[in-house]
């Protein structure tokens, strides 16, 4: 399909793409302003008519957005720094190894050449896979405005199915991935239909083992809710909880049944690809399966 027709705009600088997007965005109602990144979230919603901005801002001039930086206590990774860019960075593999386990399963290598990471986060749809990593792992995302810059917690800035914190004018310039030191695992488990696929449900797990025992769990579901979904009751459930041996079969699991704690308080979708209850299943099978994986 064809797009609808939209203004297009391509600023040269932060300050003037902020400015170009406060402007549209106090128009008049005809329509609504979008920022373009990698775009690979985008276009297909412009094709199908999903998404019919009256102005597209295409933020591809403004290279101060890319790269990835270690900055002491936190990684930050600037808002257009590529999938693949992130994959290749020696600092994620190091200091954000769950930031890197999930960006390896975001959809095919061509797509993780031109997609964002920033723009995976501020399309926030709830089957994408980065936001439940944000998540899980207490991100905070910067912005930048005519008015000033924001610091938003990745547990504020999702605010609802395709939306987030963001306001008119505002971009995000980049997301702080703390770093978590010494004692933690870290696993991201998926599952989709094909390699391409959207999540049906994916799970970001992060652990950390303090004298045998589960001292802090951090655990982000995807596609359990309109939003990412944080499954506080299997971090509660978990701590002071002593894995199973290595190899150890038959007996009794204690991470199991804290996992069993997954689906609690989401409100899993209904499509092509599964029901509710089906994704709750899933919730709990990959929970425990990812915690599992993620114990160091």
């Amino acid at each position: 399909m064809i797009p609808a027709p939209f203004d297009y705009v391509r600023p040269a600088s932060l300050d003037e793409a902020c400015r170009v997007l406060g402007e549209a965005g106090d128009g008049d109602g005809d329509g609504e302003v979008k920022a373009l990144a990698g775009g690979q979230s985008l276009l297909p919603l412009l094709r199908l008519r999903l998404a019919y901005p009256s102005v597209l801002v295409d933020l591809g001039r403004l290279e101060e957005l890319r790269g990835v930086h270690d900055r002491g206590d936190h990684v930050f990774i600037g808002a257009l720094t590529t999938h693949d860019e992130v994959l290749r960075s020696p600092v994620v593999r190091e200091h954000a190894p769950l930031v890197a386990l999930a960006t390896a399963t975001v959809a095919d290598p061509a797509v993780r050449h031109r997609g964002t990471f920033g723009g995976s986060l501020a399309h926030a749809d709830p089957a994408g896979d980065l936001p439940a990593v944000a998540l899980a792992l207490d991100c905070v995302l910067v912005t930048a405005s005519g008015a000033g810059g924001r610091e938003i917690p990745a547990a504020g800035f999702f605010t609802g199915y395709l939306e987030t914190a963001l306001e008119p004018g505002e971009v995000l310039t980049g997301v702080k991935v703390p770093k978590l030191g010494d004692g933690w695992g870290f696993h991201y488990e998926k599952f989709h239909r094909t390699a391409q696929a959207w999540a049906v449900v994916g799970v970001a797990a992060a652990v950390r083992i303090d004298a045998g025992a589960v001292a802090q769990a951090r655990i982000g579901l995807t596609n359990m809710g309109p939003a990412p979904v944080r499954a506080r009751a299997v971090e509660t459930a978990l701590r002071g909880v002593t894995p199973p041996a290595a190899g150890a079969g038959g007996g009794h699991d204690p991470v199991k049944d804290a996992c069993a704690w997954a689906d609690e308080g989401t409100s899993p979708p209904t499509d092509l690809h599964a029901r509710p209850d089906y994704r709750r299943h899933l919730a709990r099978v990959l929970t425990h399966r990812a915690v599992r994986a993620a114990l160091p």
